[in-house]
């Protein structure tokens, strides 16, 4: 054996010493730990066995609480008699509602139970459920003199306070203070107003209480056809005060956040629906967490959010009051933006340019045109006829430069002939930018419209599946404009296209394939490879994407791209037939032979630095020889 296999078999030896004696370690802190747990779990055993058996001895009159510790149910014990009374009373429920929202609430907690849109159906045509019974704990624990975790008790509903719009549910301590609920129900709204009050529990808070915690959780129900559309619009938003918009988790992926920061609201949404919690005195921290439940799932649930905030408390005063603010509701734009609370900021419009463009320019037009016509198919068409008619003047050129190139391929033919060989590559391009000018062609031409209408193209793809307004509306084979239409179901998922193929999609991308290849047509590839890369993306693979993206997304948007193929491969016939003459061109390039084309101050430039460039390349070479 050698002496560098002796020196690896030592260090190997080492290194196994070294972990083994780690693992050790660990494992030690480990059980450590655990034995601090434990030894503090059987304390608080002990300590809640002694406080149980402490209340029955005070209150035998309690035969509830004594029968359930007799069946051997381990139920906390407060030191305050009226909140064990709460602690194991029925359940009650009541319900608050007006023509658009209508509100469960229990008495376990003083809290909302279920809550149901009436304007609104799920994709199945059930009632519609932004959480449904029980799939919603909103809870308060504050010190008095231990922490006293409202969930865990019944209210008193307060009948002679409450009414069709408001209601009062209260927590009565022993001295005679109480917690109080009241929520207030808007008119013809989907907004509710609750205030949290403590009232004459000043002796019972202590005076270094400076906080009360929030906890909001909430199972959604799945509401909308497509799964995988639904959870990619769905996620979790909270807003820091004064800030332009609100930042966010989710869009399909489970996450979680936590903030040391102020945060005057948070929204649990849903592709189209949102619940809201606003603290206009805000929260003083924020723990957030969202998890999405498989589409397999039994529940048909969408996924589960929670807050876990926190806002200020003052024990100073005998009645304390926390105001709270709930939306309940559709994230429709106008409806949001009235609260003045950049509530809308929630909708997905994109970024500054693209969401300038949504907010001013489509949504207006949208609802513009839903004034006078009920048929959001046409609406969509129409649309896309005067954003096209808009941007005409900037894309004539691309279109008129494009429909030249096709009129000078005999020319550019002749070119590749007469220089074949690579080393010809720059003699080739010279003569072809010669050409170029003495046709009027600019090989720029097509930039400036492509980026105009970028944005108008990502504005769409971030307005239709995010557009309320066209949900289960119907058109054409389409059932729903919000979700993709389907014209064969696989009864299984597929990979890349899922569980159906939408005929939206597959005309946009057999559209989108046409178009290209006769723009791909009067391109001049030659022999250039990396052309002919460019022309196979953008004729095979371009439209091949784009089925797959587009298949599992809203129909609507595949009909808005269909429509806009459509229009340019008619706007470009119309340049070409008419306003395009390739004889003319010809007579120009013919009576321009031979004779120095014209040139911009641009191209004077660009040969003058190109002359500066050669005379000290050549200036450099004379050096080098002496």
């Amino acid at each position: 054996m050698d002496k560098n296999s002796i020196i690896g078999f030592v260090l190997i030896g080492l290194i196994m010493i070294g972990f083994f004696t780690y693992q050790s370690r660990q494992y030690r802190d480990q059980m450590e730990a655990q034995a601090k747990i434990d030894s503090l779990a059987m304390v608080e055993q002990i300590r809640q066995d002694s406080i149980r058996a402490a209340y029955l001895r005070e209150h035998p009159q309690d035969t509830v609480v004594a029968a359930r510790v007799a069946s051997g149910e381990k139920i906390a014990v407060y030191g305050d008699s009226l909140l064990n009374a709460a602690a194991s009373s029925e359940e009650q429920f009541y319900t608050l509602e007006n023509e658009k929202v209508s509100i469960v609430f229990s008495t376990r907690g003083g809290q909302p139970w279920s809550v149901c849109l009436k304007d609104f159906t799920n994709y199945d045509k059930s009632p519609l459920y932004l959480f449904k019974d029980g799939k919603g704990q909103l809870g308060f624990t504050v010190y008095a003199p231990t922490a006293v975790d409202t969930r865990k008790f019944n209210f008193n509903y307060i009948a002679e306070e409450s009414s069709d719009r408001v209601m009062v549910m209260r927590l009565p301590f022993s001295n005679g203070g109480y917690i109080e609920q009241r929520y207030t129900l808007a008119e013809d709204a989907y907004s509710v107003d609750e205030s949290v009050s403590f009232v004459g529990m000043n002796s019972l808070i202590p005076r270094n209480v400076l906080s009360m915690d929030v906890d909001f959780d909430v199972t959604i129900p799945r509401m909308e056809k497509g799964y995988k559309n639904e959870t990619q619009y769905s996620r979790l938003n909270y807003y820091f005060p004064d800030e332009k918009k609100p930042e966010n988790i989710g869009n399909g992926r489970s996450g979680k956040k936590r903030f040391d920061n102020r945060i005057e609201w948070f929204a649990f949404q849903q592709q189209f629906f949102s619940i809201i919690m606003r603290a206009p005195e805000t929260f003083t921290s924020g723990d957030f967490k969202i998890d999405f439940v498989p589409q397999e799932d039994e529940s048909h649930d969408l996924m589960v959010c929670s807050a876990r905030v926190r806002t200020d408390l003052d024990v100073r005063d005998e009645r304390i009051s926390i105001p709270f603010e709930f939306y309940f509701g559709p994230n429709h734009f106008n409806t949001l933006k009235s609260y003045d609370h950049k509530y809308e900021k929630v909708i997905p419009l994109g970024g500054w340019l693209v969401g300038w463009f949504t907010r001013f320019v489509i949504i207006p037009l949208f609802n513009w045109l839903h004034r006078f016509i009920g048929n959001f198919g046409l609406i969509i068409l129409l649309m896309t006829i005067f954003i096209k008619i808009v941007v005409l003047p900037f894309a004539y050129k691309s279109y008129s430069s494009s429909a030249k190139m096709q009129a000078i391929k005999p020319e550019i033919d002749k070119l590749n002939e007469k220089y074949p060989k690579q080393e010809d590559a720059m003699k080739k391009q010279q003569a072809t930018m010669d050409l170029y000018r003495r046709a009027g062609i600019s090989p720029m031409g097509g930039c400036l419209p492509m980026l105009l209408q970028f944005p108008i193209l990502w504005a769409m793809f971030r307005f239709f599946p995010a557009s309320i307004e066209l949900r289960q509306q119907p058109f054409l084979w389409a059932d729903d404009l919000s979700a993709y239409d389907s014209i064969i179901d696989f009864g299984g998922r597929v990979p890349l296209i899922g569980d159906h193929i939408s005929l939206f999609a597959l005309l946009m991308a057999v559209s989108m394939f046409f178009y290209s290849k006769v723009i791909s047509g009067s391109q001049m590839t030659g022999d250039d490879p990396n052309a002919k890369m460019m022309r196979f993306m953008s004729v095979w693979m371009m439209p091949i994407m784009m089925f797959f993206i587009c298949n599992s997304l809203s129909s609507g948007l595949s009909y808005y791209y269909l429509l806009s193929n459509l229009i340019t491969m008619v706007e470009t016939w119309v340049i070409r037939k008419w306003f395009v003459h390739p004889e003319e061109i010809q007579k120009k390039l013919k009576a321009s032979a031979g004779k120095p084309a014209p040139k911009s101050k641009w191209q004077q430039r660009l040969e003058e630095a190109q002359k500066m460039q050669r005379q000290m390349q050549a200036e450099q070479q004379k050096k080098n020889r002496r």
